[in-house]
């Protein structure tokens, strides 16, 4: 973790947000969230959203965003679909054919960027794009295996594995659904959106963010990717990720900062000093003794947390999970 004498919203010139987990919940606002971005916009700060999901448009998630109170257009939004076009459009001649097994926003993408979208593979497409969409059928998945068989690139908007549904439980996501085709066809697919660099690098060029954060609920994908952007980021606990899988992460699925929600970017972050086995963040020390872990103090329990994760982050010896719980109760974070 690195420390920060002022504010993120100050520090940072553009905030690339995540969504689903950050800044709404399905159709539903993070408490606080919308309030927090707007004093980041006054503080000089630029927002973007930007998210893995293919199957809406822009426009469409800038229409949810002021739904929840969050004030955006459609050139706020960066969408896997888009980086995807984008990798194409660089690889492929004007007017490529390109079989779309996905949705109406892969597709208008791709018309943005001068490309045909097709659905059969006896139109011959230079390339095949999958992107998730909850009415794919079997059949144009069928079509994007022949055309992959035949020599088409194979490209995925993104790998996530699983979404968030509606009662709060997972769902396969575009990720599990690529390997159908992966399955049948032996090709990997180029895969572009979160935690791969094409995403990344779209949303910089877009904003031009010179010092960019990534905002992000989930290790796995907002995490990663700033690893492999060279960027520095931001993880919430609002969403999937919880303070034990932080704790406990790789050190690549480690981030730069901790905060509870999106209040984190309006604030400083005190950074952590070691002194032998002992790690003092503000008012609170963590100590650590092989797995065995404690903290005392007093202040802000993420103050403690970031103590804490410096801690768990020696890559000699990893924490084990059960070594969290004492700690975790006297933070009021377990």
């Amino acid at each position: 973790m690195r420390a920060s004498d002022g504010p993120l919203s100050e520090v940072y010139d553009v905030a690339l947000l995540d969504l689903d987990g950050v800044v709404y919940r399905g159709h539903r606002p993070v408490p606080g969230a919308a309030e927090a971005l707007a004093k980041a916009r006054a503080a000089g700060q630029r927002l973007a959203f930007v998210t893995n999901n293919a199957s809406r448009t822009p426009s469409a998630v800038a229409t949810l965003l002021r739904e929840v109170g969050v004030p955006a257009d459609p050139a706020d939004v960066v969408t896997s679909a888009q980086a995807a076009a984008s990798l194409l459009a660089e690889r492929l001649p004007a007017g490529s054919a390109v079989l779309v097994v996905g949705g109406a926003a892969l597709r208008r993408a791709l018309h943005a960027r001068g490309l045909r979208p097709v659905s059969l593979a006896a139109e011959r497409p230079a390339a095949v794009v999958q992107g998730f969409d909850p009415g794919l059928d079997y059949g144009l998945i069928a079509e994007g295996a022949k055309a992959v068989l035949a020599g088409a690139l194979f490209v995925g908007s993104n790998g996530d594995r699983t979404i968030p549904g509606a009662d709060g439980r997972l769902k396969p996501g575009n990720g599990s659904l690529l390997q159908v085709i992966r399955t049948a066809t032996g090709v990997d697919p180029i895969v572009t959106g979160k935690p791969e660099r094409p995403l990344h690098r779209e949303s910089v060029e877009r904003t031009g963010a010179e010092r960019p954060l990534i905002v992000g609920d989930r290790l796995d994908t907002d995490i990663e990717g700033a690893h492999k952007g060279g960027a520095d980021s931001l993880l919430v606990f609002t969403g999937v990720t919880g303070v034990r899988e932080a704790l406990t992460a790789r050190p690549d699925h480690r981030p730069t900062f901790l905060a509870a929600d999106l209040g984190g970017l309006l604030t400083a972050h005190p950074g952590v000093d070691r002194a032998g086995d002992a790690w003092r963040c503000a008012g609170w020390t963590a100590r650590r003794a092989g797995d065995v872990l404690d903290v005392t103090g007093a202040g802000d329990p993420y103050d403690g947390l970031r103590a804490l994760a410096a801690a768990c982050w020696r890559d000699d010896a990893p924490v084990g999970a059960a070594a969290l719980d004492g700690p975790l109760a006297v933070l009021g974070l377990g």
